[in-house]
């Protein structure tokens, strides 16, 4: 094909070259960047769980702000949160800045003792802890699982994020399966590449580039945009009255502006139950387990709220994208709200700059997914392979097979991407907190106590699970006719709409304390506690975590065999 023809047809499929090209080439520095992290805090071997997925657990104080900034932050934040607000309103978008405002206080008071108990005991996933907690292998795997399928959903939607990018720059617009897919194939295969290669080093080093990408993007924009577009009094009555425009799906309202009083439950508790579900998924675990020290752990709690701030700005984009006129439309001809903020970036930029957003968008989906990948392959190795098919795997067989389970979860994650409704992305992330904090009980009330009995604690977890899946699946999108339409379903003995998660999780915990009061009167056992009251409070340079740190790479139990050489210690 001679070049004069194929700029004529890459003109005439709406390609912006430029911001294409912008968009390849930061791709392509940190995928080289994401192979060089080998090197980075080099290891002597990435052979064990502890150097592959937990980065030799010695991220200190600004690595993991980073790591944990771009493995929270994620596509949800740039696409899907904008992208709420612009097409239902601040209850739908707007929850998600109190949500991470109540997080960090969370975090604080409950991480730390995790990270002491993980470095003491050589545990890289919640669900070892739950296991050394109880020596009880199904709650143990009840929580594993639940973190491998929760997980699947938000990995689909860091892929959503980068569709959307590569969807605005004009790329899969063609009729056959293979052109429209063939870029996001193609992202997918570079990331699993480094992330196989590298493990955890990979997203800490591509976390720097991300987040200098995306303070640069947000700053540009909040200052630029709101001048261009009228102001943000302009802005803000056109969003209010677009939300007060009747839907010609529903009939009703388009969406809220401010919330009424009778969904200040649907806020509230979508606020909450999000705060509470965050640090339970592996990814967010398994970021915090790779810090050096659990004052690390405390020091991020106080600054990460400064990607709060950032939060509420990209938010806020939606609406600007209301007063530009943005309109989010696929390459299918379909309103898309999840292409909005790519749309408004290419409509109102020049097209070297949007390249830049693109590309922060993008490898802002990059990071958390890589992270995901490994957290659930973690947890995949640790406590399905390990603990129910080959206990006495070794470290470096425990490398070799999570290594390839993150080859396979990203898989998953394709299929999720390929088969449920892309039309309104954040219920891919909502989805999975249904499922995640119903093993918020199992890992943090165990953190201060054994009151609560296993076995309650797993029939607690098991209501949850079976309540908020019925629930969730019973909820019908208006627009598409499609299952899993939203996350608020009406609250028993309230009436008003909540957060199913929440709401799944309130009955976990009274099936837990009912549960447990009847197990404690028929004095039946709650197996054996591998941990004691000093491993919540131990830090870097203890004597203990030093000595447990060198053999955890070379034991057959990766870990569990130091446990277990210790004497019993009676419930805290």
């Amino acid at each position: 094909m001679s070049a004069p023809l194929l700029v004529a047809q890459t003109a005439d499929a709406g390609v912006n070259g430029v911001a294409l090209t912008v968009l390849v080439v930061l791709f392509v520095v940190v995928t080289v960047l994401g192979f060089w992290a080998t090197r980075f805090k080099r290891a002597e071997s990435l052979e064990s769980l502890d150097e592959w997925g937990l980065g030799g657990r010695k991220f200190g104080t600004w690595i993991t702000w980073f790591l944990l900034g771009g493995d929270l932050y994620t596509a949800y934040t740039f696409v899907a949160v904008p992208a709420a607000m612009f097409a239902t309103g601040a209850v739908a978008g707007f929850f998600a800045v109190p949500y991470t405002i109540v997080l960090y206080p969370i975090v604080f008071v409950f991480m730390a003792r995790l990270w002491s108990v993980s470095h003491r005991h050589g545990y890289v996933t919640a669900a070892d802890f739950v296991q050394g907690r109880y020596g009880d292998r199904g709650l143990s795997l009840a929580v594993a699982v639940t973190g491998f399928v929760a997980t699947m959903p938000y990995i689909a939607l860091q892929l959503v994020g980068i569709q959307a990018v590569l969807e605005v720059a004009g790329l899969g617009s063609g009729d056959n399966w293979f052109a429209k897919d063939a870029p996001l194939f193609i992202a997918f295969v570079l990331l699993a590449a480094y992330t196989y290669t590298s493990g955890l080093r990979a997203p800490a080093v591509i976390a720097f580039v991300k987040d200098a990408l995306i303070y640069l993007v947000i700053i540009v924009a909040v200052i630029y945009l709101p001048h261009k577009f009228g102001g943000w009094e302009h802005i803000f009555g056109a969003a209010q009255d677009k939300m007060a425009s009747t839907s010609d799906v529903t009939g009703k309202p388009t969406g809220v502006f401010i919330p009424p009083s009778g969904q200040f439950w649907a806020y509230a508790t979508l606020a909450l139950g999000s705060a509470m579900a965050l640090f339970m998924y592996p990814h967010s675990i398994t970021a915090s387990l790779s810090s050096r020290s659990r004052n690390t752990i405390r020091r991020n709690a106080a600054i990460l709220p400064a990607y709060s701030f950032l939060l509420g700005l990209l938010a806020l984009l939606g609406w600007v994208a209301i007063a530009a006129g943005t309109k989010p439309i696929g390459l299918d001809g379909k309103p898309n709200p999840q292409l909005v903020i790519p749309q408004l970036f290419e409509d109102a930029f020049p097209s070297w700059f949007s390249g830049v957003a693109f590309a922060a968008v993008a490898i802002g989906a990059l990071v958390p997914a890589a992270i995901m990948s490994i957290a659930a392959a973690n947890t995949f190795t640790r406590n399905i392979y390990r603990a129910w098919i080959k206990p006495h795997a070794t470290p470096a067989e425990e490398a070799k097979v999570s290594k390839l389970m993150s080859l396979l979860v990203k898989a998953f994650a394709l299929a999720f991407v390929l088969s449920l409704d892309k039309q309104n992305a954040i219920n891919f992330q909502l989805l999975g907190g249904v499922w995640i904090l119903q093993t918020f009980p199992a890992i943090v009330f165990s953190l201060y106590t054994r009151w609560f009995h296993r076995w309650a604690l797993l029939a607690g977890w098991a209501v949850g699970m079976v309540y908020g899946t019925v629930k969730a699946y019973q909820v019908i999108n208006p627009a598409t006719g499609k299952h899993f339409g939203g996350s608020l379903a009406e609250i028993p003995g309230i009436g008003d709409l909540g957060y199913i998660a929440l709401t799944a999780f309130v009955l976990n915990v009274l099936v837990a304390v009912v549960g447990t009061l009847l197990l404690r009167l028929g004095k039946v056992g709650n197996g054996t506690d591998a941990t004691a009251a000093g491993d919540y409070f131990a830090d870097e340079g203890d004597p203990r975590v030093e000595a447990d740190l060198e053999v955890h790479g070379g034991t057959e139990a990766g870990g569990f065999e130091t446990s277990a050489k210790r004497s019993p210690q009676p419930p805290s």
